[in-house]
């Protein structure tokens, strides 16, 4: 039986989600019931350009006949309150990165789900792409030894336009810059592969080229708990915006992750490569990338649902980057 779905949240992130859930409803995977924000003119524009429904409260949305899942699309602050709606309505939920804006309030995320016993995992959909799915693969089989250095650099660009949305690069708003809210895909999947970090020490500063209070500019060091070592550097203000690197080296050889493209190098050969192709958005266009890690992303938690597990991108897996970005900003919430 198809899962209903319904969306929660009808901003810039819905067209990813809804693109997906469309090719999963014509596999007879999913149906969609509909969407809901707190802004009539998003639910017109929704209704319109999808020809779904758009209910005019949350309880109406969560009270639908058929709704099995929700997505939580609406800003980082207001995650929490929502999920522990949906949970308590008996929803399985996939949560927009950042899971909420702090660790604790990540946290309480987490535990709200398991206290109702859904399902919740979180939006990191680059685990996702098929060259991170093979190097995880690799990584597991051992085929690049024993890792002894990975690093992560996100040079992406975002322009005046992105920051027209009121509040948007705002620690009212969003929490953080430009790690919490775009690095932080790259990050998560450093340590999706990698494992947790143990020690970092790092910087970040503002470049004072727009009008916010968060950082988009930062660099750290890192130990990981294996004892590999890596760098990351991150920024928003790298025109035009380039693809998001991961490099990581062995014992028996070397991978780079370069946006969608994987390059594998192990012994004296030509290196095995990857490409899909498409687009990352890392610049002035954030959405300029192909909706098919999402689907992969959200037909994962129909198979965790189906099958009465947690999904492998569980809430509780995003907690490790969150802890991360606190550690290097001093612990700031």
């Amino acid at each position: 039986m198809a899962t209903g779905v319904g969306i929660i949240g009808l901003g810039m992130a819905v067209t990813p989600h809804m693109l997906a859930l469309r090719d999963l409803e014509a596999a007879g995977r999913a149906r969609i019931i509909g969407g809901y924000a707190p802004s009539a003119g998003r639910r017109d524009a929704f209704s319109a350009r999808w020809s779904a429904a758009a209910f005019d409260g949350l309880d109406a949305l969560l009270e639908a006949p058929g709704l099995d899942l929700a997505l939580i699309l609406a800003p980082p602050g207001e995650h929490l309150p929502i999920a522990e709606r949906v949970a308590a309505a008996g929803k399985h939920m996939i949560v927009e990165k950042p899971l909420e804006r702090t660790v604790a309030r990540a946290e309480a995320l987490a535990a709200a789900a398991e206290r109702a016993g859904v399902r919740a995992s979180v939006c990191f959909q680059h685990r996702f792409r098929p060259g991170a799915l093979e190097l995880a693969r690799r990584l597991r089989d051992g085929d690049l030894g024993k890792p002894l250095s990975a690093s992560a650099s996100i040079r992406w660009w975002r322009d005046a336009n992105y920051f027209a949305q009121p509040g948007r690069g705002t620690m009212a708003r969003d929490g953080g810059g430009v790690l919490l809210t775009q690095a932080i895909h790259t990050m998560d999947l450093l340590l999706h592969l990698m494992g947790p970090v143990r020690d970092v020490a790092g910087f970040a500063q503002n470049a004072g080229l727009r009008v916010n209070d968060t950082e988009d500019v930062a660099a750290a060091a890192i130990r990981f708990e294996n004892g590999a070592l890596g760098v990351i550097d991150a920024t928003s203000v790298a025109r035009p915006g380039f693809p998001e690197r991961i490099e990581i080296a062995g014992t028996k050889g070397s991978a780079l992750l370069i946006g969608n493209r994987l390059e594998l190098y192990a012994g004296d050969g030509p290196p095995e490569i990857l490409d899909p192709g498409s687009g990352t958005g890392g610049g002035a266009d954030p959405m300029a990338f192909d909706h098919g890690p999402h689907r992969a992303l959200i037909a994962e938690m129909l198979d965790a649902i189906a099958e009465g597990r947690a999904p492998s991108n569980d809430a509780r897996s995003a907690l490790h980057v969150q802890r991360l970005i606190e550690a290097w900003l001093g612990g700031r919430p």
